[in-house]
């Protein structure tokens, strides 16, 4: 991946008008990411010298900490550890599951805990978020469920309401639904393992599910069904073409809700609705108002009196730790312009390396929306 110099980087990625890229401060208060050592560390290609201190703080706060990528990573932080514990308070209230003996016509499906960290505005942490998601790709169709679509918004969707909304000078807020999933109903028959974390009186139980998790197949549909009709119930349209996207119109004014999963973007000319249409929402699904919009799918907003802009700076920095490629060379091209991969040349891989071989190459054509420099080598290697 080639990484722009600081140079590079204010000329073609730092907007002019963009008040969040125009303020320097002394060198005490420069943030560089620390990670990367060696010959080659990222604090040579990439410095933070030009963001105001209110983005600065942002941007540091949401690198800074690191979620767990396992329970038993998970389980040494008092922190998560009180997530895990009320969130199985929360299933066991909301009668997710009965414990029973697994049938010997059926087979349990697995489970394993999923954390994430909610950010405000200002990139402090909102709250730790853990889920419990089951292992759908188990699933048998037609024994274990039936139908598995569900709508999810257009990138170029939520570009465009970020366009509409610098244009009209709109308010966008951003909310988090608690426990999403387990809004929507389950009507197949379905067991799943116990998670990690809890303890049942005989060795060998499962639970019945009779409500949805996340990551069943039937899940996303099932949850995507309630919230749809809950804001059909409150004067909202569906768009024709993005059915994640919901108007309302009114005179002089125009409500748009943007919903990913369990991300609720609102945008509106003014407040009233917006806090309207959330007491509304919490009342029915429980949410979390995060504030104004500065971390969605990755993306980090910033935004002045007359832009919006997006940036993967986070995104991209978390591929090349995950891929371990933090102190590589920088280069000016992310190969070689004469390559020409055929599917019949080299050895095939794998198959747990050619799964992680696509969870990659799918999560840099994500970082194609705000790096286009890449897209024709990503089309080469998906």
């Amino acid at each position: 991946m080639s990484i722009p110099n600081d140079h590079d980087y204010e000329t073609h990625y730092r907007p002019s008008k963009n008040k969040d890229f125009l303020v320097t401060y002394p060198p005490s208060t420069v943030v560089c990411h620390s990670i990367g050592t060696g010959l080659y560390p990222l604090s040579f290609v990439l410095s933070y010298n030009r963001l105001s201190l209110s983005y600065l703080n942002v941007v540091s706060s949401i690198t800074q900490v690191v979620k767990p990528q396992s329970y038993s990573e998970a389980s040494k932080d008092h922190n998560w550890i009180e997530v895990i514990n009320a969130d199985i308070k929360a299933l066991e209230l909301n009668d997710t599951w009965i414990l029973t003996n697994l049938p010997k016509h059926k087979t349990a499906i697995c489970c394993k805990w999923v954390y994430k960290i909610k950010h405000k505005y200002d990139g402090s942490i909102q709250r730790y978020k853990d889920s419990l998601v089951a292992k759908g790709y188990t699933q048998v169709e037609g024994q274990d469920y039936l139908e598995s679509f569900s709508p999810m918004a257009k990138l170029t969707t939520m570009r465009l309401l970020l366009a509409l909304a610098a244009i009209n000078q709109w308010h966008l807020k951003q909310l988090d639904v608690n426990n999403d999933f387990l809004h929507g109903d389950l009507n197949e028959e379905v067991y799943m393992t116990v998670p990690q974390g809890m303890k049942v009186a005989r060795p060998g139980q499962v639970y019945k599910l009779q409500r949805s998790l996340y990551v069943l197949k039937q899940a996303s549909g099932q949850w995507y069904a309630r919230l749809s009709s809950f804001q059909v119930s409150h004067g909202y349209k569906q768009c024709v073409s993005n059915h994640s996207l919901f108007i309302k119109h009114g005179v002089n004014i125009i409500v748009v809700l943007l919903v990913y999963v369990d991300d609720i973007v609102l945008s509106r000319n003014d407040l009233s609705e917006i806090q309207r249409i959330t007491h509304l929402l919490d009342n029915a699904f429980k949410i979390k108002d995060l504030g104004d919009l500065r971390y969605f799918l990755g993306f980090e907003v910033a935004r002045s009196s007359t832009d919006i802009n997006l940036y993967h700076r986070k995104y991209a920095l978390d591929i090349l730790s995950d891929a371990g490629v933090l102190g590589s060379k920088p280069v000016s091209t992310p190969c070689d312009y004469t390559t020409n991969l055929q599917q019949h040349l080299g050895s095939p891989i794998s198959a747990k390396d050619a799964s992680s071989y696509r969870r990659l190459v799918g999560r840099l054509i994500h970082l194609t929306n705000t790096g286009p420099d890449i897209t024709y080598v990503m089309q080469h290697l998906s």
